[in-house]
Formats: C-alpha cells, sequence, structure tokens
C-alpha cells in the first residue's frame, strides 16, 4: 500500500507533468476552452455573475465552489474590490476572497478587469490546481490536504490566518497532534498556541514545509483510517475557529447596499 506522502511526493515532484494530465481530461478541457474564448468579453461585475459557466469556473479555481450560490456575497466581494481596508473582502479573514478579487478585479480596472492575464491563464492554472487536488482527494484526502498545503504555505503570516481556514488548521492540528477539545478554546489563545508551536517563517521555505508535511502524513495515516472519516469535511465546513461564512452571509445580507 502507497503510503499518504509517497502518493503526495509523486504527485509534487513532477506538478507539471501532474497539471498536464489534468488539463488533457475532457471535462477539464471544455470548460477551460469555454472559458478562455469568453471571459474576455465580461466587462462588468454584472456580466461575470450572468454567465454561470464562467462564474462557477472561477469560484472552483479559487476554491470557492461551495460558495457559488452565495451570490449576493460574491457580487459585495468583487463590487467593492480590495484598495481600502474597509472593503468587504479585507474584513474577512479567509484569503480565498481576496484572491478572486486579484485576479477578476472590477473594482480597480472596470471593463478592462477581464484582459489582465491573471484574470485569464493566472485563472485557469488555479482551476487545474485545484481539479489536481480534488482528483487526489478521491483517493486520499491525506493528499489533497498535503498539496493544498503545499501550495498555500508561502502565504500564511500568522496562527489566525491557519484557524481562518479550515484545511490548513486540520493539517497543522492533525501534525502537532492537538486534541480537538482545542476547537472550542479562545481563538487567540489558538493562534498563540499555534505560532509557539510553529515558526510561521518556516513555511517560507520549501524544505521545512516538505519536512512538515511528512509529519502531518505520517499522523493522517494514525487519525484518519479511510472507512471513518468523512473525506470532505476540511474543505466544506465552516472555519471552526471563527465566524462561520454562513452567518457572514447572514449578517451582510442586513447591508448589501453599502459598505
Amino acid at each position: 500500500m502507497i503510503t499518504t506522502y509517497t502518493s503526495y511526493a509523486m504527485i509534487a515532484r513532477d506538478l507539471p507533468k501532474s497539471l498536464e494530465r489534468v488539463a488533457e481530461k475532457p471535462e477539464v478541457a471544455r470548460e477551460t476552452d469555454y472559458y478562455l474564448a469568453n471571459i474576455g468579453n465580461v466587462k462588468s461585475v454584472d456580466d461575470f455573475m450572468n454567465d454561470t459557466r464562467l462564474y462557477n469556473y472561477a469560484l472552483k479555481a479559487h476554491g470557492l465552489e461551495d460558495m457559488a450560490y452565495a451570490k449576493a456575497f460574491i457580487r459585495k466581494v468583487l463590487t467593492e474590490g480590495t484598495d481600502d481596508k474597509e472593503d468587504f473582502a479585507n474584513k474577512l479573514t479567509d484569503s480565498r476572497y481576496k484572491s478572486l478579487v486579484d485576479s477578476l478585479n472590477f473594482a480597480a480596472f472596470g471593463a478592462g478587469a477581464t484582459a489582465f492575464d491573471k484574470a485569464q491563464k493566472g485563472v485557469v492554472d488555479k482551476f487545474q490546481r485545484q481539479t489536481l487536488e480534488e482528483d487526489a482527494g478521491e483517493d486520499n484526502m491525506g493528499v489533497r490536504l498535503a498539496l493544498y498545503f503545499e501550495r498555500t504555505a508561502p502565504t500564511i503570516k500568522s496562527g489566525m490566518e491557519i484557524l481562518a481556514d479550515d484545511a490548513l488548521s486540520e493539517v497543522v492540528r492533525t501534525a502537532l497532534a492537538l486534541p480537538d477539545e482545542i476547537i472550542g478554546a479562545d481563538v487567540d489563545r489558538q493562534a498563540k498556541y499555534i505560532e509557539d508551536k510553529v515558526k510561521i517563517e518556516d513555511f517560507q521555505d520549501p524544505a521545512k514545509v516538505n519536512k512538515f508535511l511528512e509529519r502531518f502524513t505520517a499522523m493522517w495515516e494514525i487519525n484518519n483510517p479511510s472507512d471513518n472519516f468523512d473525506p470532505l469535511t476540511p474543505f466544506n465546513n465552516p472555519s471552526s475557529g471563527g465566524i462561520s461564512t454562513d452567518l457572514l452571509i447572514s449578517i451582510n445580507n442586513l447591508k448589501l447596499g453599502g459598505k
């Protein structure tokens, strides 16, 4: 039986080839061709929101596929942008929303937002990587988590950012063998505890990230037998460490008219 770490390493070792295989899958190629053929014609947030295929493609590319139903929420994120610290996306601890704005920055560039490479090839690259991780998770969710952590690690700046992302926090809690009871603790204390246990700056070093993932995958196999673990939990659940997205949507629905 191939270990979780070996499976992860086989994909990560030749990532370009792994991504090429994903890009060649008929369903991926079909949606990518549609996206590239049509995204340049989008000139506003409304145009983008009204094309379901483009909308779903871009959201999946940014790991936000499960938020596709929350159109008012996504519209507010894209309409406000991120230039002002009071903009909605900047108030969310989940960095995926800021990443979506960075790719499709209608607030800053208006009708020209989709002309940039990051709105076209950049989104395609993200979609293919997201699909690669999801495909890996069908066989072993630990591999998906490891690939996600490896991709995201360089952007982590604090323990709070780890807590804001269920998948990142799952990796860290597993690697550090933290008990489930810690989830109910004060979030500031949780963040401080994580920062005491790991050097956040180490996540900028690929070699140290690899070592951390060796530890994670070993612990994963001990803690998560395949017959009793819900594989979608770390990616579908609201963040355990903070305010859930559903609650944010409920709150925001009361004030969508302004910032």
